[in-house]
Protein backbone atom coordinates (compact mmCIF):
# COMPACT_ATOMS: atom_id res chain seq x y z
CA UNK A 1 0.00 0.00 0.00
CA UNK A 2 1.42 3.12 -0.66
CA UNK A 3 1.40 6.08 1.56
CA UNK A 4 -0.89 9.09 0.90
CA UNK A 5 -2.54 12.25 2.33
CA UNK A 6 -5.73 13.95 1.86
CA UNK A 7 -5.34 17.74 2.12
CA UNK A 8 -8.51 20.08 2.69
CA UNK A 9 -9.00 23.09 1.40
CA UNK A 10 -7.75 24.50 4.83
CA UNK A 11 -4.67 22.51 4.35
CA UNK A 12 -5.48 20.01 6.95
CA UNK A 13 -3.86 16.52 6.25
CA UNK A 14 -4.67 13.55 6.98
CA UNK A 15 -2.22 10.81 6.51
CA UNK A 16 -3.28 7.04 5.02
CA UNK A 17 -2.34 4.36 2.29
CA UNK A 18 -4.13 3.22 -0.96
CA UNK A 19 -5.78 0.33 -1.13
CA UNK A 20 -7.98 1.30 -4.40
CA UNK A 21 -6.37 2.63 -7.90
CA UNK A 22 -3.30 4.39 -7.34
CA UNK A 23 -3.67 8.12 -8.77
CA UNK A 24 -4.34 11.34 -7.41
CA UNK A 25 -7.84 12.75 -7.27
CA UNK A 26 -9.97 15.88 -6.04
CA UNK A 27 -13.23 16.53 -5.29
CA UNK A 28 -15.72 17.53 -2.61
CA UNK A 29 -15.18 15.45 0.59
CA UNK A 30 -18.55 14.75 2.14
CA UNK A 31 -19.30 11.95 4.92
CA UNK A 32 -21.84 9.39 5.15
CA UNK A 33 -22.79 8.23 8.32
CA UNK A 34 -24.65 4.37 7.15
CA UNK A 35 -23.28 1.34 9.02
CA UNK A 36 -23.33 -0.98 5.47
CA UNK A 37 -24.30 -0.32 2.39
CA UNK A 38 -20.99 0.21 0.38
CA UNK A 39 -22.35 -1.17 -2.66
CA UNK A 40 -25.27 1.11 -3.09
CA UNK A 41 -23.42 4.03 -2.41
CA UNK A 42 -20.24 3.71 -4.62
CA UNK A 43 -23.28 3.06 -7.48
CA UNK A 44 -25.65 6.04 -6.50
CA UNK A 45 -25.10 8.85 -9.28
CA UNK A 46 -25.72 11.37 -6.62
CA UNK A 47 -21.91 10.96 -5.78
CA UNK A 48 -20.88 12.01 -8.71
CA UNK A 49 -17.52 14.31 -8.17
CA UNK A 50 -17.79 14.03 -4.43
CA UNK A 51 -14.99 11.90 -2.21
CA UNK A 52 -16.86 10.15 0.33
CA UNK A 53 -16.01 9.30 3.61
CA UNK A 54 -17.15 6.46 5.72
CA UNK A 55 -18.01 7.23 9.42
CA UNK A 56 -18.49 3.37 10.35
CA UNK A 57 -14.85 2.11 11.14
CA UNK A 58 -15.40 -1.08 9.42
CA UNK A 59 -15.53 -1.31 5.37
CA UNK A 60 -15.14 -4.26 2.88
CA UNK A 61 -15.47 -6.91 5.38
CA UNK A 62 -18.81 -8.10 3.18
CA UNK A 63 -17.11 -7.99 -0.21
CA UNK A 64 -18.55 -6.89 -3.32
CA UNK A 65 -21.70 -8.60 -5.00
CA UNK A 66 -21.74 -9.59 -8.57
CA UNK A 67 -22.53 -7.58 -11.48
CA UNK A 68 -25.33 -8.72 -13.19
CA UNK A 69 -28.80 -6.78 -14.92
CA UNK A 70 -31.88 -9.10 -14.77
CA UNK A 71 -34.29 -9.15 -17.56
CA UNK A 72 -36.04 -5.95 -16.40
CA UNK A 73 -32.75 -4.09 -17.85
CA UNK A 74 -32.51 -3.15 -13.93
CA UNK A 75 -29.22 -4.30 -12.36
CA UNK A 76 -29.72 -6.97 -9.35
CA UNK A 77 -27.57 -5.38 -6.83
CA UNK A 78 -25.92 -2.04 -7.82
CA UNK A 79 -27.77 1.58 -8.06
CA UNK A 80 -26.08 1.61 -11.79
CA UNK A 81 -23.96 -0.08 -13.56
CA UNK A 82 -20.58 1.73 -12.31
CA UNK A 83 -19.07 3.48 -9.38
CA UNK A 84 -19.70 7.38 -9.25
CA UNK A 85 -17.93 8.70 -5.83
CA UNK A 86 -14.65 10.18 -7.57
CA UNK A 87 -12.79 8.16 -4.55
CA UNK A 88 -13.65 5.81 -0.97
CA UNK A 89 -12.33 7.12 2.58
CA UNK A 90 -12.22 4.49 5.38
CA UNK A 91 -11.02 4.48 9.02
CA UNK A 92 -10.02 0.52 8.91
CA UNK A 93 -10.34 -0.96 5.15
CA UNK A 94 -11.25 -4.79 5.63
CA UNK A 95 -9.13 -7.18 3.37
CA UNK A 96 -10.60 -10.14 4.22
CA UNK A 97 -14.40 -10.60 3.40
CA UNK A 98 -17.20 -13.21 3.92
CA UNK A 99 -20.58 -13.19 2.39
CA UNK A 100 -22.74 -15.36 0.65
CA UNK A 101 -23.22 -12.98 -2.20
CA UNK A 102 -19.50 -11.59 -2.15
CA UNK A 103 -17.32 -12.46 -5.43
CA UNK A 104 -14.49 -10.23 -5.19
CA UNK A 105 -12.75 -7.83 -2.50
CA UNK A 106 -13.92 -3.77 -2.25
CA UNK A 107 -10.15 -3.13 -3.26
CA UNK A 108 -10.41 -5.09 -6.94
CA UNK A 109 -13.61 -3.89 -7.34
CA UNK A 110 -11.66 -0.01 -6.33
CA UNK A 111 -9.35 -1.13 -8.86
CA UNK A 112 -10.93 -2.22 -11.66
CA UNK A 113 -12.96 0.90 -12.01
CA UNK A 114 -10.10 3.20 -11.82
CA UNK A 115 -11.63 4.37 -8.25
CA UNK A 116 -8.49 5.83 -5.27
CA UNK A 117 -9.56 4.22 -2.17
CA UNK A 118 -7.42 5.41 1.40
CA UNK A 119 -7.58 3.67 4.54
CA UNK A 120 -6.26 4.44 8.30
CA UNK A 121 -7.44 8.05 8.13
CA UNK A 122 -8.98 9.48 11.29
CA UNK A 123 -12.68 9.48 10.07
CA UNK A 124 -14.31 10.51 13.02
CA UNK A 125 -11.99 14.09 13.26
CA UNK A 126 -12.20 14.00 9.59
CA UNK A 127 -15.95 14.04 9.85
CA UNK A 128 -15.22 16.98 12.97
CA UNK A 129 -13.72 19.20 10.78
CA UNK A 130 -16.37 18.85 7.92
CA UNK A 131 -19.40 19.38 10.37
CA UNK A 132 -17.87 22.42 11.91
CA UNK A 133 -16.06 23.86 8.71
CA UNK A 134 -18.86 22.68 6.20
CA UNK A 135 -18.09 20.63 3.24
CA UNK A 136 -15.21 21.31 1.77
CA UNK A 137 -13.01 20.38 -1.47
CA UNK A 138 -9.96 18.17 -0.66
CA UNK A 139 -7.16 16.28 -2.75
CA UNK A 140 -5.79 12.91 -2.28
CA UNK A 141 -1.81 13.36 -3.15
CA UNK A 142 0.61 10.55 -3.60
CA UNK A 143 3.65 10.79 -1.41
CA UNK A 144 6.22 9.66 -3.52
CA UNK A 145 4.31 11.44 -6.40
CA UNK A 146 4.05 15.31 -4.44
CA UNK A 147 4.23 17.13 -7.84
CA UNK A 148 1.13 15.44 -9.32
CA UNK A 149 -1.22 17.21 -7.30
CA UNK A 150 -4.90 16.98 -9.20
CA UNK A 151 -7.27 19.94 -9.85
CA UNK A 152 -10.81 19.44 -8.37
CA UNK A 153 -14.30 20.67 -11.01
CA UNK A 154 -16.89 20.77 -8.92
CA UNK A 155 -18.92 24.06 -9.00
CA UNK A 156 -20.39 25.24 -11.92
CA UNK A 157 -20.44 21.95 -13.23
CA UNK A 158 -23.86 20.40 -14.28
CA UNK A 159 -23.30 16.81 -13.15
CA UNK A 160 -26.98 15.77 -13.56
CA UNK A 161 -26.36 16.38 -17.85
CA UNK A 162 -23.00 13.81 -17.10
CA UNK A 163 -25.17 11.03 -15.62
CA UNK A 164 -28.32 11.46 -16.65
CA UNK A 165 -29.48 9.36 -19.63
CA UNK A 166 -28.67 10.07 -23.40
CA UNK A 167 -31.52 7.82 -24.81
CA UNK A 168 -35.36 7.09 -23.92
CA UNK A 169 -35.55 3.90 -22.29
CA UNK A 170 -38.29 2.22 -21.43
CA UNK A 171 -38.85 -0.37 -18.36
CA UNK A 172 -41.89 -2.81 -17.71
CA UNK A 173 -43.03 -2.11 -21.53
CA UNK A 174 -47.08 -3.18 -22.07
CA UNK A 175 -46.86 -2.86 -18.18
CA UNK A 176 -49.83 -0.78 -17.00
CA UNK A 177 -49.90 2.75 -16.62
CA UNK A 178 -47.55 5.03 -18.02
CA UNK A 179 -44.87 7.09 -16.16
CA UNK A 180 -42.24 9.49 -17.32
CA UNK A 181 -39.10 9.37 -14.97
CA UNK A 182 -36.98 12.27 -15.18
CA UNK A 183 -33.81 10.52 -14.92
CA UNK A 184 -31.31 13.07 -13.33
CA UNK A 185 -28.77 10.82 -12.22
CA UNK A 186 -31.89 7.91 -10.82
CA UNK A 187 -31.10 4.56 -8.91
CA UNK A 188 -32.03 1.69 -9.83
CA UNK A 189 -34.18 0.94 -6.62
CA UNK A 190 -36.74 3.61 -8.00
CA UNK A 191 -36.81 1.90 -11.26
CA UNK A 192 -37.55 -1.62 -9.09
CA UNK A 193 -40.06 -0.39 -6.78
CA UNK A 194 -42.10 1.21 -9.78
CA UNK A 195 -41.58 -1.77 -11.97
CA UNK A 196 -42.82 -3.90 -9.10
CA UNK A 197 -46.18 -1.93 -9.06
CA UNK A 198 -46.65 -2.86 -12.63
CA UNK A 199 -46.38 0.28 -13.82
CA UNK A 200 -44.58 1.27 -17.59
CA UNK A 201 -41.37 3.50 -16.84
CA UNK A 202 -40.12 5.46 -20.00
CA UNK A 203 -36.56 6.94 -18.49
CA UNK A 204 -36.36 10.18 -20.52
CA UNK A 205 -32.93 12.67 -20.57
CA UNK A 206 -33.20 15.29 -17.57
CA UNK A 207 -33.58 18.40 -20.26
CA UNK A 208 -36.57 16.15 -22.71
CA UNK A 209 -39.26 17.56 -23.33
CA UNK A 210 -41.92 14.76 -22.45
CA UNK A 211 -45.23 17.43 -22.17
CA UNK A 212 -46.22 15.98 -25.80
CA UNK A 213 -45.80 12.61 -24.87
CA UNK A 214 -48.55 9.90 -23.92
CA UNK A 215 -48.13 9.23 -20.53
CA UNK A 216 -50.47 9.22 -16.83
CA UNK A 217 -48.11 10.31 -14.48
CA UNK A 218 -44.32 11.98 -14.34
CA UNK A 219 -41.69 10.99 -11.77
CA UNK A 220 -38.62 13.19 -11.25
CA UNK A 221 -36.13 11.96 -9.79
CA UNK A 222 -32.75 12.02 -7.48
CA UNK A 223 -29.45 13.36 -9.20
CA UNK A 224 -26.15 14.71 -7.81
CA UNK A 225 -24.98 18.49 -8.29
CA UNK A 226 -26.61 22.33 -7.79
CA UNK A 227 -30.66 21.98 -8.55
CA UNK A 228 -29.72 25.40 -9.66
CA UNK A 229 -27.51 24.24 -12.78
CA UNK A 230 -31.00 22.54 -14.08
CA UNK A 231 -32.66 25.49 -15.49
CA UNK A 232 -33.97 23.43 -18.64
CA UNK A 233 -35.80 20.47 -16.55
CA UNK A 234 -37.36 23.38 -14.42
CA UNK A 235 -38.84 24.73 -17.14
CA UNK A 236 -40.22 21.62 -18.67
CA UNK A 237 -41.66 21.02 -14.99
CA UNK A 238 -43.61 24.20 -15.19
CA UNK A 239 -45.00 23.92 -18.25
CA UNK A 240 -46.36 20.47 -17.66
CA UNK A 241 -47.65 21.76 -14.42
CA UNK A 242 -49.44 24.65 -16.19
CA UNK A 243 -51.03 21.97 -18.78
CA UNK A 244 -52.54 20.16 -16.48
CA UNK A 245 -52.97 17.53 -12.86
CA UNK A 246 -51.16 14.77 -13.93
CA UNK A 247 -49.85 13.01 -10.98
CA UNK A 248 -46.33 14.25 -9.77
CA UNK A 249 -43.93 12.65 -7.55
CA UNK A 250 -40.09 13.66 -6.90
CA UNK A 251 -37.43 11.95 -4.74
CA UNK A 252 -34.17 14.02 -3.59
CA UNK A 253 -33.15 16.53 -6.76
CA UNK A 254 -36.70 15.74 -7.58
CA UNK A 255 -38.16 17.24 -4.77
CA UNK A 256 -35.76 20.32 -5.61
CA UNK A 257 -36.62 20.69 -8.80
CA UNK A 258 -40.70 20.53 -7.89
CA UNK A 259 -39.77 23.22 -5.41
CA UNK A 260 -38.12 25.31 -7.98
CA UNK A 261 -40.95 25.10 -10.54
CA UNK A 262 -43.09 25.81 -8.45
CA UNK A 263 -40.94 29.75 -7.32
CA UNK A 264 -39.27 27.99 -4.58
CA UNK A 265 -35.74 28.89 -4.05
CA UNK A 266 -32.92 26.18 -3.31
CA UNK A 267 -29.91 26.88 -0.27
CA UNK A 268 -26.58 24.73 0.28
CA UNK A 269 -26.78 22.60 3.51
CA UNK A 270 -23.42 23.58 5.44
CA UNK A 271 -22.69 19.43 5.56
CA UNK A 272 -25.57 17.89 3.84
CA UNK A 273 -27.71 14.85 5.23
CA UNK A 274 -26.36 11.31 3.98
CA UNK A 275 -27.08 8.52 6.21
CA UNK A 276 -29.62 6.01 6.70
CA UNK A 277 -30.93 7.00 10.49
CA UNK A 278 -32.49 10.54 9.24
CA UNK A 279 -35.62 10.96 11.03
CA UNK A 280 -38.39 12.86 9.30
CA UNK A 281 -42.02 14.14 10.15
CA UNK A 282 -45.15 14.21 8.72
CA UNK A 283 -46.34 17.70 8.86
CA UNK A 284 -49.50 18.13 10.82
CA UNK A 285 -48.99 14.60 12.72
CA UNK A 286 -46.88 12.90 15.23
CA UNK A 287 -45.74 10.58 12.42
CA UNK A 288 -41.86 10.28 12.86
CA UNK A 289 -40.53 7.97 9.78
CA UNK A 290 -36.67 6.85 9.66
CA UNK A 291 -35.05 7.28 6.27
CA UNK A 292 -32.25 7.12 3.83
CA UNK A 293 -30.80 10.61 2.74
CA UNK A 294 -27.60 12.16 0.28
CA UNK A 295 -28.48 15.30 -0.29
CA UNK A 296 -26.23 18.92 -0.13
CA UNK A 297 -29.22 20.74 -1.22
CA UNK A 298 -32.12 21.60 0.72
CA UNK A 299 -35.30 24.32 -0.76
CA UNK A 300 -36.17 26.85 1.47
CA UNK A 301 -40.06 26.50 3.01
CA UNK A 302 -40.59 30.17 3.64
CA UNK A 303 -40.10 30.56 -0.46
CA UNK A 304 -43.17 28.02 -1.53
CA UNK A 305 -45.92 29.48 -2.85
CA UNK A 306 -49.33 29.94 -1.35
CA UNK A 307 -50.81 26.89 -3.06
CA UNK A 308 -47.68 24.75 -2.12
CA UNK A 309 -46.75 23.55 1.62
CA UNK A 310 -44.43 21.61 3.57
CA UNK A 311 -45.13 17.73 3.61
CA UNK A 312 -41.99 16.55 5.82
CA UNK A 313 -39.17 17.70 7.90
CA UNK A 314 -36.09 16.44 9.39
CA UNK A 315 -36.30 16.79 13.23
CA UNK A 316 -32.67 17.02 13.06
CA UNK A 317 -32.19 20.12 11.89
CA UNK A 318 -35.71 21.60 10.83
CA UNK A 319 -35.12 21.67 7.01
CA UNK A 320 -37.51 20.51 4.37
CA UNK A 321 -38.14 16.81 3.27
CA UNK A 322 -40.68 17.42 1.25
CA UNK A 323 -43.66 19.43 -0.37
CA UNK A 324 -46.97 18.85 -1.76
CA UNK A 325 -49.44 21.26 -3.73
CA UNK A 326 -52.76 21.93 -1.39
CA UNK A 327 -55.19 21.03 -4.52
CA UNK A 328 -53.29 18.37 -7.25
CA UNK A 329 -51.89 15.57 -6.98
CA UNK A 330 -48.04 16.66 -6.82
CA UNK A 331 -45.54 15.87 -3.53
CA UNK A 332 -42.01 15.05 -3.29
CA UNK A 333 -39.60 14.01 -0.39
CA UNK A 334 -36.14 14.91 -0.10
CA UNK A 335 -34.96 11.77 1.30
CA UNK A 336 -35.14 7.94 -0.30
CA UNK A 337 -38.08 6.15 0.04
CA UNK A 338 -36.48 3.80 -1.65
CA UNK A 339 -33.65 3.47 0.47
CA UNK A 340 -31.47 0.61 -0.90
CA UNK A 341 -29.80 0.46 1.02
CA UNK A 342 -31.38 1.32 4.40
CA UNK A 343 -34.90 1.62 6.33
CA UNK A 344 -38.32 1.03 4.26
CA UNK A 345 -40.46 2.91 6.09
CA UNK A 346 -41.54 4.91 3.50
CA UNK A 347 -41.89 2.93 0.58
CA UNK A 348 -45.84 4.12 0.52
CA UNK A 349 -44.95 7.36 -1.01
CA UNK A 350 -44.32 4.71 -4.17
CA UNK A 351 -47.90 3.44 -3.27
CA UNK A 352 -49.30 6.99 -3.45
CA UNK A 353 -48.31 7.86 -6.31
CA UNK A 354 -49.44 4.80 -8.76
CA UNK A 355 -52.65 4.98 -6.58
CA UNK A 356 -53.07 8.87 -7.89
CA UNK A 357 -52.46 7.79 -11.73
CA UNK A 358 -55.85 7.09 -13.65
Amino acid sequence: MRNVTLVLNDGTEFHGKSFGYDAPVAGEVVFNTAMMGYPESLTDPSYAGQMLVMTFPLVGNYGVPPFTIEQNKIPSYMESNKIYVSALIVSDYSEAYSHWNAVESLASWLKREHVPGITGIDTRELTKVLREHGVMMGKIIFDDEPDNIPEAHYEGVNFVDIVSTKEIIKYNEGGGKKVILVDCGVKANILRELVSRNVEVISVPWNYDYTGMDYDGLFLANGPGDPDMCADAVAIIRKQMNAGSKPICGICMGNQLMAKAAGATIYKLKYGHRGHNQPVRMVGTNKCYITSQNHGYALDAKTLDKDWEELFVNMNDGSNEGIRHKTHPWFSSQFHPEASSGPMDTEFIFDKFVGALK
